[in-house]
């Protein structure tokens, strides 16, 4: 079991949990993430880990509810424990001296941003991040990436903070005055889509961290897969992080909206019970 040791609402639907997990903690690394389980019968999700102490043995997970698992995962309370937990899964982040690196987050995709962009800048690069959210309300991690960061810039789709406009706008403000050698680009799939888009066009290598339905984590049942360069890999074990120019979005896109009916039956189902 793992306990939860501290919890907090970070935007209207949005939660940071930390958990006590100290062999997790012993080997995470910047750009992994876990899968665990809220009951005996419920599913596997995939969450990011955002930040950990192996000292303390603990790590911390954001995520937003979006259906039945985040949902009540949300109404766990600081004592309360996980049943299981798997992690670090997938390939850690390739940290080095790139020079100028732009990171383009949007949303929750802020959450699996902020410990590579630490890490980079630890490293000694020049950190550019544009954060991007509906509204100012959502924005998450602002002030953590605003000191990771040598600039940040912020959109909002309804403009109520910064720019007015998406993540790729907020990337054309920063190409107007700065040279990118690499961009990470993490969120939901279509925004990572038509900002890679605005990359390619700018001939920027760009890295994103792929979020297709996945199940194990360990490369067996093949839910996760992707197309990335005309050929067929699992983002459990030969991602997360894959080359954002090569990824076909289209398919990405389509599987992911295979279950949409029955997760909303299952997340209308659980309401009605509360």
């Amino acid at each position: 079991m793992f306990e939860i040791l501290r919890k907090k609402q970070i935007s209207p639907e949005g939660f940071l949990i930390r958990i006590k997990a100290p062999q997790v903690a012993q080997t995470a690394r910047p750009g992994q993430f876990l899968i665990l389980r809220v009951s005996e019968t419920g599913e596997r999700i995939p969450l990011t880990i955002v930040n950990w102490s192996r000292s303390r043995g603990y790590i911390d997970i954001a995520f937003q509810v979006v259906g039945k698992t985040t949902y009540l995962l949300s109404k766990l309370k600081e004592g309360d424990a996980i049943i299981d937990l798997i992690g670090p899964l997938g390939n850690p982040s390739k940290i080095e001296r790139y020079g100028t690196v732009a990171f383009l987050a949007g949303g929750f995709g802020a959450a699996a941003v902020l410990p590579i962009a630490r890490a980079m800048r630890k490293k000694g690069n020049r950190v550019l991040t544009v954060l991007g959210a509906r509204s100012k309300n959502y924005l998450i991690f602002e002030k953590e990436l605003k000191k990771t960061s040598d600039v940040l810039i912020i959109t909002t789709d309804d403009g109520s903070k910064g720019i007015r406009g998406f993540v790729k706008d907020g990337l054309s403000e920063i190409l107007n005055s700065e040279k990118i050698d690499i961009a990470y680009c993490i969120g939901p799939a279509v925004m990572m889509k038509f900002t890679s888009e605005e990359t390619r066009k700018h001939s920027i290598p760009t890295i994103v961290s792929l979020n297709p339905i996945m199940v194990d984590g360990t490369g067996m049942c093949g839910s996760c897969r992707v197309e990335v360069g005309g050929k067929t890999y699992f983002a459990c074990v030969d991602g997360p992080e894959f080359d954002a120019h090569l990824v076909n979005w289209d398919l990405l896109l389509s599987r992911l909206n295979y279950y949409k009916d029955e997760e909303k039956l299952a997340y209308e189902s659980i309401l009605k019970q509360r």
